[in-house]
């Protein structure tokens, strides 16, 4: 829906902190940590507080972008935002007044944008840092076209240049945009798919992987990809895998990766 020039409420409760307000917690420069960010909907998944340390090791904690109502989400896992964005219409009030008391960075926009809260967090987290981590949950009220919609905008050209990681319910997904490649640490026999978004992933090569790939081509709108697995050559440990890619884009998706996590 096209944007409107309508400001939003100036009411003490709703109107949050400017996103250039000097009192606002200061973001990292570029590179400096990776960026969590949250989305709103259902609640992720708890588990996945045991796997964020594997994202950026050593980098400290993660700066954490909340989008709406993923503000509660990043709370309740035991995350402090430092950005809440959105039209902020599925927070909870008080939860607003609880970012500006902390002096969380508030950037709000109008109920008629052109892009979802999701997307405006994204667009900040790829201008922080190289690696972003999102957190997205699944519930039996989540809208089907939500979810198609953010698949999508993972896999945007315009994040290219970032490694990004979801975490959706109990899956795992990453994205790898040609030319370039990601490692997939996960369990012997996990199941790995590989999915072309966009156009056909030409050049895909795979090692640790049950059924590999030698630079050749996925096209879009085939399920060859679907149903590989990791090779079972350290049933007792954690195997890594590996998938490169010369031009095009792939989503690396572990459907139960946090199976066998507390």
């Amino acid at each position: 829906m096209p944007a409107t020039s309508q400001p939003p409420s100036s009411s003490p409760l709703t109107s949050p902190l400017a996103i250039d307000d000097p009192q606002t917690r200061v973001l990292p420069a570029w590179g400096s940590r990776h960026v969590v960010v949250v989305a709103g909907g259902s609640p992720p998944d708890p588990r996945v507080m045991t796997r964020l340390a594997d994202v950026a090791p050593g980098t400290g904690p993660p700066t954490v972008i909340a989008a709406d109502r993923g503000f509660d989400h990043a709370l309740e896992l035991g995350l402090q935002p430092d950005m809440l964005i959105g039209d902020l219409d599925s927070i909870k009030p008080e939860s607003i007044e609880q970012a500006m008391a902390d002096g969380v960075r508030i950037e709000r926009h109008p109920p008629d944008k052109e892009a979802t809260d999701l997307e405006l967090a994204l667009d900040r987290a790829t201008a922080l840092a190289p690696t972003v981590t999102v957190l997205i949950g699944t519930g039996p009220d989540d809208r089907l076209d939500h979810l198609a919609a953010q698949f999508g905008l993972l896999a945007s050209p315009a994040f290219a240049s970032t490694a990004i990681d979801a975490w959706i319910g109990r899956a795992h997904l990453q994205v790898v945009h040609g030319p370039g490649d990601r490692t997939i640490r996960g369990r012997p026999y996990e199941l790995v798919t590989l999915l072309p978004v966009g156009g056909p992933a030409v050049g895909v090569t795979t090692t640790g992987l049950r059924f590999s790939l030698h630079g050749e081509t996925l096209d879009p709108f085939s399920t060859r990809g679907v149903s590989n697995e990791i090779a079972a050559t350290l049933p007792d440990r954690a195997a890594d895998a590996t998938v490169a890619l010369e031009r095009g884009t792939l989503l690396i998706i572990r459907p139960n990766a946090l199976e066998g996590h507390p």
